[in-house]
């Protein structure tokens, strides 16, 4: 039996208490049913980030993007929005459509795209901005919990997560989830803990989970343990390897090792993870396409050589990706080395930012009319 309490996210318990975080691009409902089936359907897995101005307009890509398996339970969506009144129109619109069960909403994103226009992990600095799309989501949520991801803040000098915290838990806030990297940081570094453990003690009321730096099963145990935190958040660390979940279930639960599949093992992965983009798209070449950005981080530490990773990342055909998988040594044992860092790992950008908007944290007049115009998804 695990050590650690059930995860509440209103009426969802969520053990063990491991949520997957929304990645754009990444986290769409293939990879979801690849994570969920890994974990014996325990956890969370949570939509890519869908910005809330497309989701009231109906936006055809976004409206494919809040697709859930029949499977998924509890449906769990990421919103993104900086104007309070959109906001409240997309979670009301989720609720009288029945479109979800959960709605996280995002003030972590570090990409100039988002922040340019005060988004994401800008959003934040301007308190009553943050305090007034809160209160509008939680409003128009009823009974569905509304949770927030966030970060550090835009830098060093300009730490916003124990105030944004406080916002949240006076406007109903379900639970509220920390990267412990600045906007500033994006990947690069060291992801903060001890700030993770710094915002539980400043919101005792409500379930605080971790996020940064869990790249095995071990790591999720250890956050919690120094942090104190409620649960944990998982991203890069899946990135390739959605067996992730299945080792954070066991690891939780005491009950065996972490996964290491062979070569052979991760070709067979792969080529249902590109079959199930496939028929989620409704074109098996566009869905071995969209997997092209996969291939690296499933072969990360493999003996497999540039010119084949080259060819494998450029196929258009799920017979072509198994052919060339084929001629892999297939019988080659999980890599020491493996488990580590992958993904985006860049750090100490410049955070684009509307002008003038770190001259006064209660003025929300640099908010660009076109903030939500972006359907991307971020």
């Amino acid at each position: 039996m695990t050590a650690f309490s059930p995860l509440s996210i209103g009426p969802h318990t969520v053990l063990p208490p491991v949520v997957l975080a929304p990645m754009a691009g990444i986290t769409n409902a293939p990879f979801r049913t690849l994570c969920r089936e890994f974990s014996g359907g325990r956890g969370l897995f949570v939509s890519e980030m869908i910005t809330t101005r497309a989701l009231v307009e109906r936006n055809e890509k976004t409206m494919q993007l809040i697709h859930f398996d029949a499977t998924e339970t509890p449906r769990s969506i990421q919103l993104y929005g900086v104007d309070p009144v959109t906001v409240g129109k997309a979670v009301r619109m989720i609720v009288d459509e029945d479109l979800a069960d959960h709605i996280d909403l995002n003030f972590g994103c570090p990409v100039p795209k988002v922040t340019r226009k005060g988004g994401g992990s800008a959003l934040p600095f301007k308190r009553p901005l943050l305090r007034a799309i809160l209160h509008e989501a939680v409003t128009n949520a009823g009974d569905l919990p509304v949770t927030m991801k966030m970060r550090k803040g835009i830098d060093e000098d300009h730490l916003t997560y124990l105030d944004a915290g406080r916002i949240a838990v006076e406007e109903g806030v379900t639970a509220i989830a920390l990267h412990g990297r600045t906007a500033a940081q994006h990947y690069g570094g060291t992801a903060d803990w001890d700030a993770i453990a710094r915002l539980k003690e400043h919101v005792p009321e409500i379930p605080v989970l971790g996020n940064g730096d869990i790249w095995s099963a071990g790591d999720a145990l250890r956050m919690m343990r120094e942090t104190g935190c409620d649960g944990v958040v998982v991203g890069r660390g899946c990135l390739g390897r959605p067996w992730l979940f299945g080792d954070l279930v066991a690891a939780f639960e005491g009950t065996g090792a972490a996964a290491a599949p062979t070569l052979r093992e991760v070709a067979d992965v792969m080529v249902r993870h590109a079959r199930l983009l496939g028929e989620w798209i409704g074109d098996e070449s566009r869905g071995v396409i969209d997997f092209r950005k996969h291939v690296a981080w499933y072969l990360k530490g493999f003996a497999v050589g540039s010119e084949m990773r080259r060819r494998l990342a450029v196929t258009s055909s799920l017979d072509e990706l198994r052919a060339g998988l084929d001629e892999l040594d297939l019988g080659q044992p999980w890599p020491a080395g493996a488990d580590g860092p992958r993904g985006r790992t860049s750090g100490n950008n410049r955070v684009v930012l509307p002008d003038g908007w770190l001259k006064d944290p209660w003025d929300c007049s640099a908010v660009s009319a076109d903030a939500e115009l972006d359907t991307s998804g971020g």
